[in-house]
């Protein structure tokens, strides 16, 4: 079986953890990972210990293979899955085959997210809209600093979040508008 990614090498046996299986590229360092073998790996893991939040630890070096995959398995197209917000990098699967690509240092990256034991969370339609909202309200946020400047901007937040707590919003908010 060929690597997806180089299209040339030989995909080789190996382990990404102890008691977890992949096929691994001498070439460009990806793994494809069976998700069958990734879950019962998952089930026999202990939680990770509570430490920072995910996405504030320090992102390692991981590349991230920007064109489409083909599964080497069943020859399909494999879909692309956003990580995190502020992560680049994305994680190929084949729903035919259930298997995942993890590109050099990705499943490096899933650990310092604090996703690794739970990846399949991440190929869900619910994880995808998240990550999209959260950048969506980054940008806005940015435009926001960039028109009135941080210390204004930081009022704004903090008055977006007094007014969310309050019950009489819609009013508050009608009396501005008229304003």
């Amino acid at each position: 079986m060929k690597c997806p990614r180089c299209k040339t090498a030989d995909l080789k046996p190996t382990m990404i953890e102890e008691n977890l299986p992949a096929l691994g590229c001498g070439t460009c360092h990806g793994s494809l990972v069976s998700l069958v073998y990734y879950r019962h790996w998952a089930e026999t893991q202990k939680p990770p210990p509570p430490g920072e939040a995910a996405g504030t630890a320090p992102a390692p070096e991981a590349t991230d293979t920007t064109n489409a995959i083909i599964c080497p398995k069943c020859g399909r197209l494999m879909t692309k899955h956003k990580l995190a917000g502020g992560v680049a990098n994305r994680v190929d699967v084949c729903a035919s085959c259930d298997e995942a690509w993890l590109d050099r240092g990705e499943w490096e990256l899933l650990e310092a997210l604090q996703l690794s034991h739970d990846m399949p969370s991440i190929f869900t339609d619910a994880w995808q809209r998240r990550i999209r909202r959260q950048m969506s309200d980054d940008i806005r946020r940015d435009i926001l600093k960039r028109s009135v400047g941080d210390d204004a901007a930081g009022r704004v937040e903090a008055f977006k979040a007094w007014l969310g707590a309050q019950t009489k919003k819609s009013e508050i908010m009608a009396y501005l508008y008229r304003n």
